[in-house]
């Protein structure tokens, strides 16, 4: 028998479908429960728990241990519907602001790549500048720009032989400038630029094009600040995501086989065995933060009725990870303060709608 607390406040997962979905806590709608959307009630409901920050990792490759800088952060936040949590998650994708480039001045491109690809690229190099220092471009503004909205750089660069290795046919060692990385961008800082402090691409290793002796790029390219909505380009996350809080509770004991076949329907980590009194293998719940409610131990009829899987309405577990400009956990305030000045700016023009008109 469900309960009335279970209905309120879980999303029921079912073999073939998903139950108790619909937000309900609102006031008046069932007798008995304070549902009422006070200030007070959600400030003292309301948490948010970080659960890690990573700043940088070492990744395998497949080649080697290569030094791999991830900025991600993983909270959880509690106490909210879901269409505040996924508010956030929109403006973190689409309306938090980043520094892109925007034109490319191509004064000479003899590779191989076309003048309207390479200038692509360019624009999905992520730039490692603090959008908050600049302005936004005006429309009809001069091309290349100011100091207050624009950001420039040189890309300069032609391939050559290498006379001191005539016998390799490595190209890395024939070649001299034949990889074409952002560590070649030379930025060119307008007016009192200079105080911004190291400003570039957040990383110099970003491929843009391989050339050939005799080849070579020319290139002024210019960054301006802009938002996800309008190019995806200014999109400051790389991933921006949620999930409910999984719920998992055993009915019944599971025991020796079964307790096997049920820990392997899961994820690794969320089911623990132990040795019962009777020294047989028994499952328990060890971890239901790992799973990710795949409901293969539906498929099993001898587990199928020794499972409750459910989530928690409330319990949002957030991935952030940012490119690079800017550190997740700022992007995750800058997206809160977004929402705030939209929701001052819709108060504002209620009571401006609401204000008798003078006579």
């Amino acid at each position: 028998m469900t309960s009335m607390d279970d209905i309120r406040n879980k999303v029921r997962l079912l073999e073939h479908g998903v139950d108790h979905v619909h937000s309900s806590a609102f006031p008046g709608n069932y007798p008995g429960y304070d549902d009422d959307w006070s200030k007070e009630k959600f400030e003292r409901n309301f948490k948010i728990q970080i659960i890690h920050i990573t700043n940088e990792v070492k990744r395998h490759t497949g080649i080697g241990m290569d030094l791999d800088y991830i900025d991600e952060m993983e909270f959880d936040m509690i106490g909210i519907d879901a269409a505040i949590a996924n508010a956030i998650r929109r403006i973190l994708i689409a309306e938090v602001p980043s520094m892109a480039i925007e034109k490319v001045h191509i004064y000479n491109n003899t590779s191989i790549i076309q003048d309207e690809v390479l200038a692509h690229r360019l624009g999905l190099v992520p730039i490692k500048a603090d959008p908050r220092l600049f302005e936004y471009a005006q429309p009809g503004a001069e091309d290349e720009g100011t100091e207050e909205d624009t950001l420039e750089f040189r890309l300069k660069v032609k391939c050559t032989k290498n006379p001191a290795a005539r016998d390799s046919t490595d190209p890395d060692q024939m070649y001299r400038d034949h990889k074409i990385t952002t560590k070649y961008f030379e930025w060119l800082p307008k007016g009192n630029q200079e105080h911004l402090g190291n400003i570039g691409p957040v990383r110099d290793n970003i491929l843009l094009a391989k050339m050939r002796p005799g080849q070579e790029l020319d290139l002024r390219l210019f960054c301006v600040k802009g938002v996800g909505k309008d190019h995806t380009k200014f999109s400051p996350v790389a991933t921006a995501s949620y999930r409910l809080l999984p719920s998992i509770e055993l009915l019944r004991p599971v025991e020796g086989a079964d307790a096997d076949k049920l820990q392997r329907c899961f994820s690794p980590g969320v089911i623990g065995l132990t040795t019962g009194k009777k020294g047989k293998k028994k499952a328990f719940v060890a971890d239901a933060r790992r799973d990710t409610i795949s409901r293969e131990v539906f498929r099993h009829e001898e587990l199928k009725d020794a499972v409750k899987l459910e989530r928690m309405r409330d319990h949002f577990i957030f991935s952030v990870e940012s490119v690079g400009a800017l550190r997740p956990e700022v992007l995750v305030v800058e997206a809160i303060k977004v929402l705030q000045a939209k929701c001052h700016t819709l108060l504002q023009e209620l009571e401006e709608q609401t204000q008798p008109a003078a006579s």
